[in-house]
């Protein structure tokens, strides 16, 4: 069985520090709980490891004082909680801990953005470091294929994503029998719970419809139309997606209100296998004529994982005018603009717009290719 080391490991274990808590977010089947074992090898402390699904240990933590945490932990100086969001009020149970238990070290993960970012940002505020692991990225892959293997196995993962389980699945049919029951069983599952929400068609419908709308803006009242609900549902639902990590918002960018286009969005996947095993195709990229939609919202989540595990400061938008010209990704960082394409075809000649070249004549512009991707998410 193949496990891969990941990018965040050695960063995770050198924050880890006494009357610190590190949040750990990330969607279900990501790896985090086979993080959390890889981190409790490196550690040399004795270590207590509660999972906040387990029912009893969610009333052992129920009662809140620092002497029934004490009993608990014992000896022990490192504290780590699986799925700490199924806990009631996370945060001020972490923030007592830490405020209270000298020396104590905490590592609580979640798969939504709930609780652990919602009720525990305000009581941990300078306490805690947040960290979000994401499925495999290109980087992590070269620990099992070298970068002559790299372009087969990329194209694959366009259809099938990147989820670290997969590397263990070898058959179209097995890795896409393991997609259909992520998606069936875990997909909509924090959602589902926190929000009691009864029609769960609706969310998947609302999927489909964005995943058919890849690279395009969407409108939040022709998605309502389309679905039978309203604009302010279709925004609600939408925002949920995010906080369970399926998909991420990109705004357009401006600094000339009068042309460009800043009021609508757009919506990517972070996984290109369940992008594709809600709209019911996992063709191959010989049987598909979305080879471009597939190649855009892939090389969107390399980069996303790459800024994030280099704790990246930026900006992500696109751009576009009224006139129609338009780039995929722009980004804002060091006081400079940085504009990019996304092109599957690396014979395809493109330049950067003549209203991008006129109104940021100092912005940099480069086109990404499966030629030259790698460069920009390593």
């Amino acid at each position: 069985m193949k496990f891969i080391k990941r990018s965040i490991q050695n960063q995770i274990v050198q924050s880890l520090q006494p009357q610190k808590v590190i949040v750990l977010l990330g969607a279900r089947r990501t790896g985090k709980t086979v993080l959390l074992n890889q981190i409790i090898e490196q550690i040399q402390e004795p270590f207590l490891l509660l999972n906040g699904e387990n029912m009893t240990m969610a009333e052992l933590l129920a009662n809140r004082s620092p002497q029934n945490y004490r009993q608990l932990l014992g000896d022990k100086k490192v504290l780590l909680i699986d799925e700490a969001q199924k806990i009631d009020q996370i945060g001020k149970v972490l923030k007592l801990m830490v405020d209270e238990i000298e020396g104590l070290k905490i590592i609580a993960t979640g798969s939504s953005a709930f609780d652990l970012r919602n009720l525990a940002g305000e009581p941990l505020t300078g306490r805690k470091k947040n960290f979000r692991l994401f499925p495999l990225s290109e980087v992590e892959y070269l620990q099992v294929e070298n970068r002559f293997e790299k372009r087969e196995n990329m194209e694959a993962r366009l259809i099938f994503g990147n989820y670290p389980e997969l590397l263990n699945i070898v058959g179209a049919k097995e890795k896409s029998d393991y997609l259909q029951d992520v998606v069936s069983s875990y997909l909509l599952k924090d959602i589902l719970a926190f929000e009691n929400i009864r029609n769960p068609s609706k969310i998947f419908n609302l999927l489909r419809l964005i995943a058919y709308q890849i690279g395009n803006e969407v409108s939040y009242q022709e998605l309502g139309k389309q679905l039978g609900m309203s604009k302010n549902t279709v925004e609600k639902y939408l925002d949920l997606l995010s906080k369970v990590f399926v998909i991420h918002k990109v705004g357009g960018f401006s600094k000339n209100l009068r042309k460009e286009i800043v009021k609508n969005v757009r919506w990517y996947f972070y996984d290109n296998g369940i992008r594709n095993t809600i709209i019911a195709n996992l063709n191959p990229l010989r049987m598909r004529n979305d080879v471009g939609t597939l190649w855009e919202n892939y090389i969107f989540g390399e980069r996303i994982k790459f800024q994030h595990y280099n704790r990246m400061l930026v900006n992500n938008f696109f751009w576009r005018t009224y006139d129609q010209q338009e780039i995929d990704w722009v980004e804002e960082r060091e006081g400079k603009l940085f504009g990019y394409e996304f092109k599957w075809n690396p014979k395809k000649k493109v330049s950067a717009p003549s209203g991008w070249r006129n109104a940021y004549p100092d912005a940099f512009f480069e086109i990404i290719t499966p030629e030259n991707y790698f460069n920009w998410v390593n």
